[in-house]
């Protein structure tokens, strides 16, 4: 009996250390975001008296000057616009691709399941030279050849390399996903004449839908806030939000126009935060699953 109220007592205590660990890691990350949505409506004379007191007003003209004089909203389309595409292309090579390297064998297979878990420990950005060198070789080539290049300072070469690199990690989730699915379904489809594409179209791939939305939402943040590729490419002003923000931070600080720099990264944070919310639930199903073996 002792021995009984023991354990439940040990139960207790380390449901309050979770508990208190759980709160403690929500506060530090709500705090700091609160903190910056309230700086960026603050005017300057509010950060010079005191810059960790409540805002004394809603003061959008920060916003409106980050998108004018900032070029922010030129930047954060030219990010949606490489974004979408990069998903895109993402997800129309890695869908089939994950899908016929979990259920089929076939010669060579083995090899690429081998490359793309290959390409896992591969890190984008030690790789980021060898592919402008690449680009830049390859745009002289057309210069050359036709007068000019378009592989510098576009955005869609900007998508494909990033759909490029995020491949390994991609097919990787979604191949442990599809191997969970149990084969009767493919066989029932077969049955009622359903051809190859056609069950992977309609039948698997709505069923992979928790795993499709997490590999969207881990790509999408990826994609969002890369720095190192995007500075690296787009050198004229075809430049994205994350390149945008360092150049606005740069001269901000400077100009020590701070409510600005807030809202430049408020623009940053906020369709992140909303994709979030509106796919939690989903997220952590296809996290779940995801990790099931079959």
């Amino acid at each position: 009996m002792r021995q009984k109220k023991d354990n439940v007592s040990a139960d207790q205590l380390f449901k309050v250390f979770i508990y208190v660990a759980l709160i403690t890691l929500a506060i530090s990350i709500i705090i700091p975001i609160a903190w910056v949505f309230m700086a960026s409506i603050k005017q300057n004379s509010e950060f010079y008296s005191n810059p960790w007191s409540l805002p004394k007003g809603i003061y959008f003209q920060n916003f409106i000057d980050a998108f004018q004089r900032a070029k922010m909203g030129n930047y954060m389309l030219n990010s949606v616009i490489t974004t979408s595409l990069a998903l895109f292309i993402l997800l129309g090579v890695a869908l089939p691709a994950a899908y016929v390297l979990a259920r089929y064998q076939f010669r060579g297979s083995k090899l690429f399941n081998t490359m793309f878990m290959g390409g896992l420990f591969i890190n984008v950005n030690y790789i980021v030279v060898p592919i402008f060198l690449m680009l830049v070789n390859a745009d002289k080539c057309l210069k050359s050849v036709f007068g000019s290049g378009f592989l510098l300072n576009n955005v869609f070469i900007l998508a494909l390399i990033y759909a490029s690199t995020a491949l390994p990690f991609t097919i990787y989730l979604l191949s442990s996903f599809f191997v969970t699915i149990p084969k009767e379904y493919e066989e029932a489809a077969f049955v009622d004449g359903s051809g190859y594409f056609r069950t992977m179209l309609c039948i698997m791939m709505p069923m992979a839908k928790p795993s499709i939305i997490t590999v969207i939402l881990f790509n999408f943040l990826s994609f969002w806030n890369e720095y190192i590729i995007s500075l690296t490419l787009l050198t004229k002003d075809a430049k994205t939000l994350p390149v945008g923000l360092m150049q606005l931070m740069k001269a901000q600080q400077a100009a020590a126009n701070y409510g600005q720099l807030y809202a430049g990264l408020v623009l940053i944070m906020l369709p992140t935060l909303i994709l979030y919310i509106m796919v939690q639930k989903k997220l952590t199903q296809g996290m779940s699953l995801g990790g099931l073996k079959g």
